[in-house]
């Protein structure tokens, strides 16, 4: 099963909740392997990853075949590894690798877990290239959008194609919108409902999220699979 989680507006969460259904799924027993496109899932997970990751296997023309990316893999407290972003700009990537690549995703036999970051405003050189997500959200078992009831995320919806399974929606006070804004204009249900808590920041922050992951998160993605 491949899960891509995406957004439309940076700061919304999508890391967060990309590792943390990568961190429900090893509570089931699984060993999901997480795929980092935008940059930060290692440091949310409290692991390093500044070594070489997946934009520069992308981008080594004529390099290594997919076996290579699982020694790129990083061990994560739990169970789970994760390829992180690396140090190549992802407008140095080879179209013939990212489409290798998808079709090396689709075949794994775990749980594969996809931080796809803002697809609106971070595209290359700083974010993955359409060609990449395009075919990761037509492969993927669950298309996760994760946004907050924010207007301006919201308006950008009907200004692009993509359209989720489902929808994580971050719930934060003071919203004039609500879940049924959400699932009016996405056109998906909200899956799940993830409440803004400060233990889950204080979890980013002091690296350990993927020891000490607040319960009420796991929950919440894990009654969404």
């Amino acid at each position: 099963m491949v899960v891509v989680c995406w957004s439309l507006k940076g700061g919304v969460g999508t890391t967060v909740v990309s590792a943390a259904i990568a961190l429900e799924a090893c509570r089931r027993g699984e060993n999901p392997l997480l795929v980092d496109l935008a940059g930060d899932l290692p440091a949310v997970l409290g692991v390093d990853g500044t070594g070489s990751g997946i934009v520069d296997w992308c981008s080594a023309t004529g390099g290594a075949g997919t076996e290579a990316l699982d020694g790129l893999a990083i061990d994560v407290p739990g169970g789970a590894r994760v390829v992180g972003r690396g140090s190549a700009e992802w407008g140095s990537a080879d179209p013939n690798r990212l489409a290798t690549l998808v079709e090396h995703l689709g075949e794994r036999t775990e749980t594969v877990v996809v931080d796809a970051g803002d697809i609106w405003t971070s595209l290359p050189p700083g974010g993955p290239p359409p060609a990449l997500v395009d075919p990761l959200l037509d492969l993927a078992s669950r298309s996760v959008l994760v946004t907050r009831a924010c207007y301006l995320a919201l308006r950008r919806v009907g200004r692009q194609v993509r359209r989720p399974s489902e929808v994580v929606l971050v719930v934060e006070p003071g919203r004039a919108l609500d879940r049924a804004d959400v699932e009016a204009v996405v056109g998906a249900a909200v899956s799940t409902q993830v409440l803004v808590d400060p233990a889950v920041a204080r979890a980013v922050d002091s690296g350990l999220l993927a020891r000490r992951a607040p319960r009420s998160l796991l929950r919440a993605v894990g009654a969404a699979r």
